[in-house]
């Protein structure tokens, strides 16, 4: 059974910058294409990010530019850098298996840019 756990959120202001991890257990880590996922109150989770098991990446193109994903098979770990946050970035953000995410998510890890 995976787990899933991400950390590294917090409160930021406009134009900080947060580096989330997601830090994944009970699965063959290596193999899988990874993604974050963010929910905005009173919105559909969406996809921000993700990678592949060799590295290549996707950006959605609301982060392009400002957001990089990258992962560390040793650690069975993926991160998200999110550099020049908007206010519009809040969110719970998750992360899962991509393409095809597992049953099961985390808890997440609230981010929040205001001033």
């Amino acid at each position: 059974q995976v787990q899933l756990v991400e950390s590294g959120g917090g409160l930021v202001q406009p134009g900080g910058s947060l580096r989330l991890s997601c830090a994944a257990s009970g699965s063959i880590f290596s193999s899988n294409g990874m993604g974050w996922y963010r929910q905005a109150p009173g919105k559909q989770r969406e996809r921000v990010a993700a990678i592949t098991p060799r590295g290549s990446t996707n950006i959605v193109d609301s982060v392009k530019g400002r957001f990089t994903i990258s992962r560390d098979n040793a650690k069975n770990t993926v991160y998200l850098q999110m550099n020049r946050l908007k206010p519009e970035d809040t969110a719970v953000y998750y992360c899962n298996r991509w393409p095809t995410n597992f049953d099961s998510w985390g808890q997440g890890t609230q981010v929040t840019v205001t001033s």
